[in-house]
């Protein structure tokens, strides 16, 4: 019966070996599944899992904001630091800190994160609010939006109201400004 005992134990040897070789083998292909899905991940995804929470993003043309992040939209993110809201675009958000481990696919997103940055301007100008609005090269113009078109705002500024049209693409975030 020796031979038996043998031959069990070099099965059992074996075994343990196509065992430890599928273990391998499935960590190696769930590192690649990892990563494959982890291309999906924007960075509103995760923002939207950070919504609550205080976190600094570092804003080009700004500088570094900090805050409760509010909102997170099409394009777009609401955060309110120090007394004061900021819209800011997130093409002109250069790095995030302290956000969310976590991810939020975009099919569980609430309906109004669907709202571009359009509707949040129109909320300005609808309330009529005095802004301070940031371009990505660092400019500034203190004034209250009018109308927001489909690519850009209109913006009295200045005691004498003069019409300043600003394009989206120039545009870093708008800070709230109590009168």
């Amino acid at each position: 019966m020796a031979w038996e005992q043998e031959l069990f134990g070099l099965l059992e040897d074996l075994e343990q070996q196509a065992e430890a070789a599928y273990d391998a083998e499935r960590a190696a292909e769930l590192a690649d599944r990892s990563r494959a899905e982890y291309q999906q991940v924007t960075l509103a995804s995760r923002l939207v899992a950070s919504i609550g929470t205080e976190l600094a993003l570092e804003v080009r043309g700004v500088g570094t904001l900090a805050g409760s992040l509010e909102r997170v939209a099409d394009g777009w993110c609401l955060l309110h630091g120090r007394g004061q809201d900021w819209v800011v675009r997130l093409a002109a958000v250069l790095a995030v800190h302290a956000a969310s481990d976590r991810s939020v696919p975009e099919l569980a997103w609430p309906v109004t994160a669907r709202l571009g940055l359009r509707s949040a301007l129109r909320r300005l100008a609808d309330l009529s609010a005095r802004c301070v609005w940031h371009t990505v090269d660092g400019g500034r113009y203190e004034g209250v939006v009018t109308r927001v078109g489909s690519d850009f705002a209109e913006v009295r500024v200045g005691e004498a109201h003069r019409v300043v049209l600003l394009p989206f693409d120039a545009l870093a975030a708008v800070q709230s400004r109590e009168d």
